[in-house]
């Protein structure tokens, strides 16, 4: 770490992020977003991010004041080894450039790639995280792997003398999510919802699919309805899991039927999220939906929430390394046993 920025809140007039990656990633700089919305209340936060955050920002209230697409470009957004179009790249610099960006932070990994990034923003103070491979930049915060996502960038902002007493992401829904939810559940609202998904972008984080029916099966015993939800990439792992559910006549195959916003409404209305590692688990826990959430070893360092009231973290790994730690379906009914006298609010029963 170099130094600090030290400016009053009346000096910074806008703000640049660097996070163009997937939903999961957006959920762990909220709290941090809420910091600097908190300390610059005159700022605008700019968003440098990708179409998806700006379709699914637009006319939602958030700390974003504006979103502006990041160009393909190697290692933010892109592959590594991306040919890049340099015509394309001179003009985002120069209409970047001419913003006059008071701060910019580097939300986007260790830096190797995204610190040359930012630096040709032209902000007046650059701060970002930094490997031992990356670059510096005006405020350098060293790369930890195995750290807190939330806190990571919590602590970064800080060092502009952003503050929050919110440490945990909060998100809430629009109107619009629960339209497009009631066009494709007309009678949501009569159901008692639980979520499974079963995906993730990297295979090491799903759980077997066939658990995930074990589990969906011991809901639907209980009186729930189990909505699988999932992505066009996950329909090979959501198709073994609807195979092997034995209860289909309260279960919802929802895989690829809802966009961000109808999975939000979704999420939002449920009585519990069951989910691997990835975005939607996030995002369930931001609205304040009970989940259970199933985390790849170390992944629980970085992903998992700070709150044990409203969130059940298992760490699970599939090697036989970890095969001591505690199964799922049995947690599922451990918890609901433990938790129903404790905690009213999860609705189980």
């Amino acid at each position: 770490m170099t130094n600090r920025v030290t400016s009053t809140s009346t000096m910074i007039k806008k703000i640049a992020v660097l996070r163009a990656n997937a939903l999961g990633d957006f959920i762990f700089i909220l709290p941090a977003l809420q910091a600097l919305k908190d300390t610059f209340p005159g700022a605008e936060i700019v968003l440098l991010g990708k179409p998806w955050h700006q379709e699914y920002l637009a006319n939602r209230p958030s700390n974003v004041g504006r979103v502006v697409i990041v160009p393909p470009y190697p290692g933010v957004g892109a592959a590594y080894d991306y040919q890049v179009d340099e015509a394309e790249l001179n003009r985002f610099f120069a209409e970047m450039q001419s913003e006059n960006f008071d701060l910019a932070f580097q939300f986007h990994g260790g830096g190797k790639n995204s610190n040359p990034f930012m630096l040709r923003l032209g902000a007046k103070k650059v701060i970002g995280l930094q490997s031992p491979v990356a670059p510096k930049v005006d405020v350098s915060v060293p790369y930890v792997l195995y750290f807190s996502e939330p806190m990571r960038y919590l602590e970064m902002v800080a060092l502009a003398g952003a503050k929050t007493l919110d440490i945990e992401p909060r998100w809430e829904s629009v109107p619009q999510d629960l339209e497009e939810l009631e066009a494709i559940l007309p009678d949501y609202k009569d159901l008692k919802i639980i979520v499974l998904h079963p995906g993730a972008t990297d295979m090491r984080r799903r759980w077997p699919a066939k658990k995930f029916a074990f589990v969906a099966d011991e809901l639907i015993k209980t009186g729930f309805t189990i909505a699988i939800t999932g992505t066009d990439f996950e329909k090979q792992v959501i198709k073994e899991v609807w195979e092997n559910i034995s209860q289909k006549q309260q279960a919802l195959n929802l895989c690829n039927r809802l966009s961000l916003a109808g999975m939000t409404g979704l999420l939002s209305v449920s009585k519990l999220v069951i989910a691997n590692d990835t975005g939607p688990i996030h995002l369930a826990r931001a609205l304040k939906t009970p989940t259970v959430g199933i985390f790849w070893c170390s992944n629980a360092i970085t992903g998992m929430s700070f709150s044990v009231m409203q969130n059940r973290g298992r760490d699970l790994h599939q090697s036989d390394s970890c095969s001591n730690l505690m199964k799922i379906p049995q947690a599922v009914r451990n918890d609901r046993k433990k938790f129903k006298p404790r905690l009213p609010a999860w609705h189980l029963h």
